[in-house]
């Protein structure tokens, strides 16, 4: 053998003809097989977003989810990037479904839907048990120059507070628990919602398995005398919710409350209707279904954004909710945080 055909045989030349003979389109994926993973998460979360409501409830699960649902739009942006990155048309079409599911449900939240001021301000707090500041607290919602005044989680030692601080702006209320109503109109009727603990017997008496008891149904119903007739008047403050780390999203006084409210509206007749407070979940959630049902969000129909009211330094949730039946929505925003963990909720409506 010459020494030239030694040196075409070396080890260049066998790897020159290895890459010549490597078939043409084998350099990777196509952009249709790239990123399996990233199509899989797109899919599923659009079909969570879609389907939400068939989420098992086991442990709260569900409730947890739609409580903070909105905010899974934001892993739509995480997907879209690793979407560009790996140039996947698969994960892009995938991408689609919650894109549009998320602008179908939340898309109506995004604009300022506010008109005219209403006939009636009403404003709903929960002043928090552990405010330290209930006179700059009812100082702040006497200046909103609200008609209606709702306040939730109101205690012994900061009820008297709150009546002499809000006595001159609100001529009339009522207290029954730990929730009230301030109003400048004359009220009638009052009665709480739930039986009393002697009529029916305590709620707490059907405690879970894990020992935790569910609470009575703090709420008032009256009826405002208003130049346009009568208007019936719930305030309700809807029970606590638990994240506990072996029982879950503890739900089960809130959900409780919620099924006793919406039958208590249900077997009410009233032409006009305005039901509020602190209901411990959001709209999304299944547990208010009975009450969304038969009424209407203020924020929703004239809201600006989200509307987001817990907790007040960084709010994740509107769980503050205003919602009305036989009268038209006009506006609905947040006042200004005062001492409780909650962002107080306003709206103007109208008849």
């Amino acid at each position: 053998m010459t020494q030239v055909d030694k040196a075409e045989t070396g080890p260049d030349s066998l790897t020159a003809a290895g890459e010549g003979s490597r078939p043409a389109g084998r350099s990777g994926p196509g952009p249709w097989r790239r990123g399996p993973v990233l199509t899989a998460c797109a899919l599923l979360l659009g079909l969570l977003l879609l389907l939400h409501g068939q989420l098992t409830d086991w442990a709260g699960m569900g409730s947890l989810v739609e409580t903070f649902l909105p905010w899974f739009g934001l892993f739509v942006p995480v997907l879209l990037a690793g979407t560009l990155w790996r140039r996947s048309a698969s994960a892009a079409v995938a991408l689609l479904l919650p894109v549009i599911v998320w602008l179908n449900h939340f898309s109506g939240l995004l604009g300022d839907k506010s008109q005219q001021a209403g006939d009636l301000t009403v404003v709903s707090h929960n002043v928090a048990a552990e405010n330290r500041d209930p006179v700059g607290t009812a100082r702040d919602l006497a200046d909103s120059g609200a008609d209606l005044l709702a306040l939730e989680e109101l205690t012994a030692q900061a009820k008297g507070t709150y009546e002499k601080e809000l006595a001159k702006a609100y001529p009339h209320h009522v207290v029954q628990d730990t929730v009230g109503l301030w109003s400048k109109l004359p009220l009638s009727g009052t009665r709480p919602v739930d039986p009393p603990w002697g009529t029916a017997g305590p709620p707490a008496a059907r405690p879970r398995h894990d020992g935790i008891p569910v609470d009575p149904l703090r709420a008032l119903r009256t009826t405002v005398a208003t130049e346009k007739g009568p208007l019936v008047v719930y305030v309700a403050h809807l029970g606590s919710v638990r994240l506990m780390p072996r029982g879950g999203f503890w739900t089960d006084s809130r959900d409780s409350d919620a099924a006793k409210l919406a039958k208590a509206v249900a077997a009410d007749h009233s032409e006009r209707m305005l039901v509020l407070g602190d209901f411990n979940g959001t709209l999304d959630d299944r547990a208010l279904k009975g009450l969304t049902s038969q009424l209407r969000s203020v924020q929703d129909v004239a809201g600006d954004g989200f509307g987001f009211s817990w907790p007040a330094k960084f709010p994740v949730a509107r769980i503050d909710q205003i919602l009305v039946r036989g009268m038209e929505p006009k506006s609905a925003w947040l006042l200004p945080a005062t001492g409780s963990d909650h962002r107080p909720v306003a709206a103007g409506i109208s008849w």
